[in-house]
């Protein structure tokens, strides 16, 4: 892939390597699924990428609320219901998906985007501290 749609930037970092790294995996789904809507590709993709994003963020979102359970985040309610939103609006793809819905895949490229720099950006950097206090690195 020459350009990559959404890059991950410095400022994107928790220093949380393993929660970092899956930050990661989900930038590269989007990235995924962008090269092949640039090249005409995407319908063959799309599936597979919701599928894989559908379980991907069970185990991430997973791993993320394991930690507010452990260390006690105090903003772990609204968190966890940002992550059934998330959840839900993939749900919503993967119906769209099986009933033939065209420009779909341009409607989740803009949805990732969207929610991985409100996500990460503002949602996540709201338990950053805490992890590191707790010696999460």
């Amino acid at each position: 892939m020459a350009q990559e749609f959404f890059e991950w930037k410095p400022e994107y970092s928790l220093n949380i390597i393993e929660i970092d790294n899956q930050h990661k995996k989900i930038i590269e789904l989007l990235n995924q699924l962008y090269e092949a809507f640039m090249k005409k590709d995407h319908h063959e993709k799309l599936g597979s990428i919701i599928d894989e994003l559908e379980k991907y963020a069970v185990y991430h979102f997973g791993t993320e609320e394991n930690y507010f359970n452990k260390f006690g985040y105090t903003g772990k309610v609204e968190h966890v219901n940002e992550h059934a939103r998330f959840k839900e609006k993939v749900r919503s793809f993967k119906d769209d998906f099986n009933k033939n819905k065209g420009a779909l895949t341009f409607t989740v490229i803009n949805f990732l985007k969207d929610w991985l720099n409100k996500h990460i950006l503002i949602d996540d950097k709201k338990y950053q501290n805490l992890f590191s206090e707790m010696g999460l690195t």
